[in-house]
């Protein structure tokens, strides 16, 4: 997700990022988010969640971009993750991965299963489950689609439809080692709170770069979700509070 005013300084700037959580956080969201409240436990249980798809509420999106992509001459290729919501007895949780190490995109990063669409894809959704079951394992079967979010253009190129789903049925996941490195979960009541949202900011030949971030710690394990994975989320908080 690095971000450049112009092709030669891209490379710079993307080994700046190769640890984010370096990144200064930006003073001014302190006085920001003191302002902003938590999404309440009952628009965050299963019946809540599917009221406000069932009538979502007029509301813009706070974030759009990677503004690394308008420098870009192509326009942005169409992709779709899929944002799965985890339902067990009352407790919600979203599921994520780790990407490999290895890979040309994000690697190491936290992201939702998801990727570009095929030539014979039917639409954002069908991309969406087609992808979380060949990285994850997920059947589509076992996910209620409850709606999307607003796109977002990644740095990188893409034009990703988040598309979120519920899945109340135990599931085996089945990781695509090449692509995956990991799956856990994170309560989705954590990721609602403000309080536990970070924004990162640092000037770099001149050119501004802002990304949100939020950690989470699990078991002794640190997982940082920065980026388009943490602006979806972000974007997700402001639906759920409008």
């Amino acid at each position: 997700m690095a971000e450049s005013s112009d092709s030669a300084t891209a490379p710079r700037l993307a080994r700046l990022l190769i640890n984010p959580e370096t990144i200064p956080h930006d003073p001014s969201f302190d006085g920001e988010r003191a302002e902003q409240l938590a999404v309440g436990h009952p628009d965050l249980s299963v019946r809540g969640l599917r009221a406000r798809f069932a009538a979502p509420p007029s509301w813009e999106p706070e974030v759009h971009t990677d503004s690394r992509w308008r420098t870009q001459d192509s326009p942005p290729r169409p992709a779709a993750v899929l944002v799965p919501l985890i339902a067990t007895g009352a407790t919600v949780e979203v599921l994520l991965t780790r990407r490999t190490e290895h890979l040309h995109d994000h690697a190491g990063q936290i992201s939702f299963p998801g990727g570009r669409t095929d030539e014979g894809d039917r639409d954002a959704i069908h991309t969406a489950l087609r992808e979380a079951e060949e990285e994850i394992g997920l059947p589509a079967a076992h996910v209620e689609i409850l709606g999307a979010l607003p796109e977002y253009v990644t740095g990188t190129g893409y034009r990703v439809t988040p598309v979120v789903g519920l899945i109340e049925r135990p599931v085996e996941l089945r990781l695509d080692r090449f692509e995956v490195d990991e799956a856990f979960t994170v309560p989705l009541a954590f990721l609602m709170d403000p309080i536990n949202h970070e924004r990162r900011a640092i000037v770099h030949d001149g050119v501004p770069r802002r990304f949100y971030a939020m950690p989470w710690t699990a078991a002794g394990r640190r997982y940082f979700i920065w980026g388009a994975t943490a602006a979806m989320l972000r974007n997700f908080y402001w639906m759920l509070r409008a």
